[in-house]
């Protein structure tokens, strides 16, 4: 029974305590930070898809000045014959196919991050904006569905060279 009492008064006595509060026990815990994922920019499948994007886009870029220069001032008339498109729509369909190995690669790791969903998306965007630019009438048509191909294969380089950020 003393140590009842003796543990009643010591936690009476800390309670009437008014100084600053001191903890008993000090603990340094190091803070450890969210594992940082790892960029797959290098592997080969994910680098062929930013060399073929790279390229793809390069020449869709080449395409959009070639119509300027067909074209010039007029801003009507027919779509203009693009040199070498049947490669152009070649790769677009292979890249678009690589963008879905990706999206399963990072699948298949248990990755669930966002690139995962962007190489899916982007696979299934590429052959929507191929078929915008095969069916476009007019030269300013196959201009605007030029500049949205460019961005999209910018978009597929971009978002595997990005560094890779943390979960939250």
């Amino acid at each position: 029974m003393s140590c009842d009492v003796a543990a009643a008064a010591f936690l009476f006595l800390a309670s009437a305590h008014t100084g600053p509060a001191q903890p008993m026990i000090r603990i340094d815990a190091p803070v450890i930070a969210p594992a940082q994922p790892q960029s797959v920019a290098s592997e080969p499948l994910f680098a062929d898809i930013v060399a073929r994007a790279g390229k793809l886009k390069a020449d869709a870029d080449a395409y959009r000045q070639t119509l300027a220069k067909e074209t010039g001032a007029k801003a009507t008339g027919g779509p203009v014959v693009l040199p070498k498109f049947d490669d152009f729509q070649t790769g677009v369909a292979a890249l678009s196919g690589l963008d879905l190995q990706g999206n399963q690669e990072l699948a298949k790791r248990g990755t669930d991050g966002d690139l995962k969903c962007i190489l899916r998306g982007i696979s299934q965007d590429l052959p929507k904006k191929l078929a915008d630019l095969t069916g476009a009438k007019t030269a300013p048509a196959q201009d605007a569905a030029l500049r949205d191909m460019s961005y999209l294969l910018n978009d597929n380089v971009e978002v595997i060279t990005a560094p890779p950020a943390p979960a939250v």
